[in-house]
């Protein structure tokens, strides 16, 4: 297992690019002087033992040389011991809403951004819990099995859209259906599936599969983001917002928060419904659930005792400049005898 412990430094190596700029500025100054001074069959004559191509490969000498300073100051470590730890938690999973309508901007910067910014805050906050994450619209994937490395939950989180799912719509039963096998503990006795949602839902037997949820013992929290007002979805392609989404008519489409429909999915399992549209209140409320429920024992394995590989690169940095160093200008003897490059015509 890797771990890079400053990889900031890597922008270090945005001296690169500037370095091939002076290669090139030298060769085209050198030539623009030479010209000159005289042609190129006499400037060959004066001097026959000057190498461009050994000029270039000190170049590329001293491009290595930073290269592995750069990487040694990242100081990549590598995990030597696998080893068994105890921890004791609830399992977490997040049910994201990622179709179009949480594109909408009646709550700032979108319905989608603050949902992902109720669940990063919510990570953050929480200790040894296990968590996942399904996304859903028309149907659900599942973006990250039940796990304790919160890093990389928060990596996928934030790369999830609407891009990511072939079926638009908004099927809440979809990501309950998913939910009911997602977790992979059975000693596990607290279950929790949090669905972020606008509430819009295009399915008919919601309530029936939460409450199926509710059997199986996993507990549904509600996260309600958008306003009863409702706002406009943008339509996007690539990034980019080309319109506004219309319906067959030509309407323009305008999507709304239900309420009521989230309140009744949360209340069939067990659970309670939370307005989303205060990030810090609605992840209080979540954390102060989750923190008071019964925490179960459960093992995973993580790497440690992660040793320092710096060193290692800068040894091969230094390697680099003593050979750039002891590489001359000057032709190498047996190549100018071959020929290798056609240097020594005039």
């Amino acid at each position: 297992m890797n771990r890079l412990e400053e990889p900031i430094y890597f922008y270090v190596l945005a001296l690169l690019p500037l370095l091939l700029l002076i290669l090139l500025y030298k060769f085209w100054w050198q030539k623009r002087t030479q010209k000159q001074f005289a042609n190129i069959k006499l400037l060959q004559k004066l001097a026959p033992d000057y190498s461009v191509y050994k000029t270039s490969l000190k170049y590329v000498f001293l491009a290595l040389a930073i290269a592995s300073f750069t990487i040694a100051l990242v100081n990549p470590k590598i995990g030597t011991k696998l080893e068994t730890v105890k921890r004791e938690g609830v399992d977490i999973v997040f049910a994201l809403d990622v179709s179009k309508s949480m594109l909408s901007e009646d709550i700032a910067p979108n319905r989608l951004e603050k949902a992902k910014q109720i669940i990063l805050k919510t990570i953050d906050e929480l200790g040894s819990d296990r968590i996942g994450i399904i996304i859903y619209a028309g149907n659900s994937y599942p973006l990250l099995p039940i796990t304790t490395d919160h890093a990389a939950a928060k990596l996928f989180l934030k790369n999830a859209d609407p891009d990511m799912v072939s079926s638009q719509g908004t099927a809440i039963n979809e990501a309950l259906h998913s939910a009911i096998n997602y977790y992979n503990n059975d000693e596990q006795t607290n279950k929790y599936l949090v669905i972020l949602s606008d509430g819009e839902d295009h399915e008919e037997n919601t309530i029936d599969t939460a409450k199926e949820l509710n059997k199986q013992g996993i507990k549904v929290i509600t996260v309600g983001i958008g306003t009863e007002k409702g706002g406009v979805i943008p339509d996007m392609i690539n990034g980019y917002q080309k319109g506004l989404k219309k319906d067959k008519n030509g309407e323009v489409v305008i999507t709304q928060r239900h309420v009521q429909v989230l309140q009744e999915v949360a209340a069939s399992a067990n659970g309670f419904y939370v307005d989303g549209n205060k990030t810090a209140t609605s992840v209080n409320k979540i954390v102060e659930v989750l923190s008071k429920a019964k925490k179960t024992e459960f093992e995973s394995k993580q790497f440690s005792d992660y040793k320092s590989q710096f060193q290692w690169f800068i040894g091969l940095g230094i390697l680099w400049i003593l050979v750039d160093v002891f590489v001359f200008e000057k032709k190498t003897k047996w190549v100018k005898s071959t020929n290798l490059f056609n240097e020594n015509e005039v």
